[in-house]
């Protein structure tokens, strides 16, 4: 859904999107696509777009946040997992004018759209990595929240309003973020009686 939105009312060409999913978003797949495919697509001056919905871990000693491919293992998740400071290290490498990374996940290790080996204790803070300069970071739920799904459409929370927002307000990434925030916050709280609230947040 999202990658047809990318192309239908963003206008990014179906030869400049890369799609991984399940079996298709293996460790190996995200090397290979965020680290090498990226880097030899983004030319000067262009812009970028990183969308992620899947879950998200914890590593239980230091803190780090780590996306979980198809194959990855919470308990071994600094072997299996792929660190969101290295996501965001790679991105800024590129010589994209603009870099907009929307994520369906958390991090807390709480549930929702996160996990964590079994037997071991929620988190209630995870480290937050460090974004850099020209990328911007739109976030389902703050760090020790839960970013929760929504069954019923068949999507995350957050990625159905973000869906949402892209049809009423185009490539104006301000404008989804501002109208899918209340939405989201809203829902949670009257259906799912939970707090999650979308982040915005610019690098440095």
């Amino acid at each position: 859904s999202v990658a047809r939105h990318l192309s239908q009312a963003l206008g990014y060409q179906d030869a400049h999107v890369a799609t991984l999913i399940n079996d298709e978003a293996s460790k190996s797949d995200f090397e290979k696509y965020l680290e090498r495919w990226l880097a030899n697509h983004a030319e000067a001056g262009s812009e970028v777009f990183v969308y992620y919905s899947g879950h998200g871990a914890p590593n239980p000693k230091t803190g780090d946040a780590y996306l979980v491919p198809y194959d990855g293992d919470p308990t071994y998740i600094a072997e299996t997992g792929y660190p969101l400071k290295k996501l965001y290290e790679q991105l800024a490498r590129l010589p994209a004018a603009k870099i907009t990374v929307v994520m369906d996940s958390c991090f807390s290790g709480a549930g929702g759209r996160s996990v964590i080996a079994a037997g071991a204790r929620p988190l209630v803070t995870v480290t937050q990595a460090q974004i850099p300069a020209k990328l911007t970071v739109l976030a389902a739920s703050a760090g020790d929240q839960i970013a929760n799904s929504y069954p019923e459409q068949g999507h995350g929370l957050f990625t159905y309003y973000f869906l949402k927002g892209i049809r009423e307000k185009g490539d104006d990434m301000r404008g989804v973020f501002d109208y899918l925030k209340p939405q989201v916050l809203g829902y949670a709280r009257r259906e799912l009686n939970a707090d999650q609230e979308p982040q915005w947040r610019d690098g440095k």
